[in-house]
Formats: C-alpha cells, sequence, structure tokens
C-alpha cells in the first residue's frame, strides 16, 4: 500500500521553515538564559544581553539606532502600532489587511484616509501618493508595503519616500516580505519598519517596529508596565529573541540565494502556461508567483494541490480559512479573477527537484480539471 505523498511546501510567504541554527539557538537559550529581562539578578541581566544585542542587530539592518527598535510579536502588531495614532493615512488596497483594518478604523474615527487608485501592475504610482498628500494636512503617513504578500511586486519605495519627504509626511513600510529576500536599501529610507522574524527562518510570535522620530507618534496599543519606554510594554522572550537574532543574521546574503529561484520560478509558470498566466510578470520579488486559473476557484486548486502534496495558497495567509476573494487581486483586476488565483511562493531552501515535481502534479491536476474553450 502506497502512503502519503511526500509534501512539497511552495507556501513560503505564509512562513517559512525556521533554520536548524534558530532552532538550535533558542534551544541553547531556553536552557541557559531564560530569565526576564528586566530582573537585575545574573539571570535576568544575561537574558536582556540578547535582546539587547538582537535590538542593535535590528538597528544595524535598518539603518537606524537601537533605541528606535521595538520588539512586537510580528508584522501585524508592529504595522498597528505604527499606523494607530497617525493624523492623516495615505495607502492602497494591496497592502496587507493589518494596515487595511487600521485604515478603515481611522476613516470610522474621522481621520482622513486616501486609498491611491491602482492598476493590473500591482504597483503603486509615486504621482497618485504625491496628489494624495496634496489633499491632506502637512504631516500624513503613506503606508506602503516593500514586496505585496500576494503577487511579489516591488514597489517604488525610493521614489516615494522622497515625494513623502517633500511634502513633510512621513513614510511607513511593511517590510515583512522583503527581508531576507532583496537588499535592505529597497526600505531603510523609510521612517518606519515592520518586520517578522517567521517570514525569513526564525520564530512566529516576535517582529519588530523601526520607528524613527519622536516617541510621541506612536499610541501604544497596550497598556502595563515601562518595558521599551512604555510605548510596547510587557515582558520580553529571550528565547524568540535568539532565534530572531540568529534568523537576521543568516538573511544578511538571502538575497543572493533568492535570486537564483527566479529561474525556478519562471521553468514553473513557462511550464503551466496551457492553464495559467501570472498576474503580476515584471518588477516583482523572485520567489513569488501569483497564477490566474480561469474557470477554476483557486481554493479548489489549492485543496486538489494539497491532496497530492503539493503546498500552495489562494491568498494572503491572514485571510484563509475566509470565503472573501484577495483583497489585492480584487483591486487591481476584479473579484471573479481573484477567486481564480492561487499564490506560489517558493524559499531559499526549495531544492530543483522539489519544482519539478511540483510542476509535475500541478499539471496533471490542471488537465483534469481545466477545460479551456
Amino acid at each position: 500500500m502506497s502512503g502519503k505523498p511526500r509534501l512539497i511546501y511552495l507556501d513560503w510567504n505564509a512562513t517559512t521553515p525556521p533554520h536548524a541554527d534558530v532552532v538550535e539557538a533558542m534551544r541553547r537559550q531556553a536552557e541557559t538564559d531564560w530569565g526576564n529581562p528586566e530582573s537585575v539578578h545574573t539571570l535576568g541581566r544575561r537574558a536582556r544581553a540578547v535582546i539587547e544585542e538582537l535590538r542593535e542587530a535590528i538597528a544595524d539592518h535598518a539603518g537606524s539606532d537601537p533605541r528606535d527598535v521595538l520588539l512586537v510579536s510580528g508584522g501585524t502588531e508592529a504595522n498597528n502600532l505604527a499606523l494607530a495614532g497617525v493624523s492623516a493615512l495615505v495607502t492602497s488596497r494591496l497592502e496587507h489587511p493589518s494596515v487595511i483594518r487600521v485604515a478603515e478604523a481611522l476613516a470610522e474615527r474621522g481621520v482622513p484616509v486616501r486609498f491611491l487608485p491602482l492598476d493590473g501592475r500591482g504597483v503603486v504610482e509615486p504621482e497618485s501618493v504625491a496628489d494624495a498628500l496634496g489633499e491632506l494636512p502637512v504631516g500624513a503617513t503613506v503606508a506602503v508595503m516593500a514586496v505585496n504578500h500576494e503577487t511579489g511586486a516591488i514597489q517604488p519605495i525610493a521614489e516615494i519616500a522622497e515625494l513623502v519627504r517633500r511634502a513633510g509626511g512621513r513614510l511607513h513600510v511593511d517590510a515583512v516580505q522583503a527581508v531576507g529576500k532583496l537588499a535592505p536599501t529597497l526600505y531603510r529610507v523609510a521612517d518606519s519598519l515592520a518586520l517578522a522574524a517567521h517570514k525569513f527562518r526564525g520564530p512566529k510570535g516576535i517582529g519588530a517596529l523601526v520607528f524613527r522620530g519622536s516617541p510621541s507618534l506612536l499610541r501604544p496599543l497596550l497598556r502595563g508596565g515601562a518595558q521599551q519606554r512604555g510605548l510596547r510594554p510587557g515582558t520580553q522572550d529571550p528565547v524568540a529573541a535568539a532565534g530572531f537574532l540568529t534568523a537576521l543574521r543568516l538573511s544578511a546574503d538571502g538575497p543572493s540565494r533568492y535570486a537564483r529561484l527566479a529561474a525556478e520560478r519562471d521553468r514553473l509558470e513557462a511550464a503551466l502556461a496551457p492553464w495559467a498566466e501570472p498576474n503580476v510578470s515584471s518588477g516583482r520579488a523572485p520567489h513569488v508567483s501569483n497564477l490566474w486559473v480561469p474557470g477554476l476557484r483557486g481554493d479548489e486548486l489549492v485543496a486538489a494541490l494539497d491532496l497530492q502534496g503539493v503546498c500552495v495558497s489562494s491568498g494572503s495567509a491572514c485571510s484563509a480559512g475566509s470565503s472573501e476573494a484577495s483583497p489585492v487581486l480584487s483591486a487591481m483586476y476584479d473579484e471573479t479573477r481573484a477567486r481564480e488565483s492561487v499564490r506560489v511562493s517558493l524559499g531559499d531552501a526549495t531544492p530543483s527537484e522539489a519544482v519539478e515535481a511540483a510542476i509535475s502534479v500541478m499539471r496533471r491536476v490542471l488537465s483534469v480539471r481545466v477545460r479551456r474553450a
């Protein structure tokens, strides 16, 4: 009797497998320096040392100061913390739900919010940012992600940053999908940055907000102790911090490792061309392919592939399990196309053999399920 098919994981944008060095660093930390970083005794000081080392490493990565680094639970909290207290906001429907929902809540409170127009390229036009800022008071915040979580489209961060500064505003960049895949020069120009360790081989449940400028611009989401200047109170975990630190160090040469994936992604897209076409075909990160399969629901294709041992997704992991079509693709195209799309995302540990095996499975499934006119 044959067993279950061996899993081929092609959903790296949802989360990444923790690197072996990360797991080992966390194990060592848990065994020896697991104390409360706020305690003044020996165990507390040793725990605090890794927290501060992580803060310094994040600051170095972001081109900032360690005092600008707030450790949080992940990208969602970082985005919420960065934007909850803004006086006016410019963003688009390309953003992660943790930005969109905040924007909608701000609008309900009467805060001026502008959603930018979009087209099928999935890129925010700098000129539209300038136009929106012209309609708002000085000091407005612009929120633009570095790399789109669904399509992989790379946003023109440098051009947008220049326009925002000229207008006297602030730029917040969700860099969650960019760290370890593209050079940090893409997003270092931002006034604030969101990072999440589990997107680049680190542990879940820990991330960072890098926020340059006066702390008075932040509205704390939590109330409690004085940790992190009271901006993000709560006991910090030195075990998770050790994993984050190791993953961040490993990510330094990640862009070169990810660059090779463009050829693998292109090979997959060419093999599936009889049934599918990319929703974004240029100006994207090398590891992401978002495919439109006319006539077939994306969630049905995801389920069919899962039965054959291939793991892909039909949208953002934060929207998985809901009946909502991809908000990103709906904004770029329409709801029908959004429902007929799947995302394939590779990783730096994805072997060529796995891509080849996935192509074979996907061609077989698509040939049965899709009947093009």
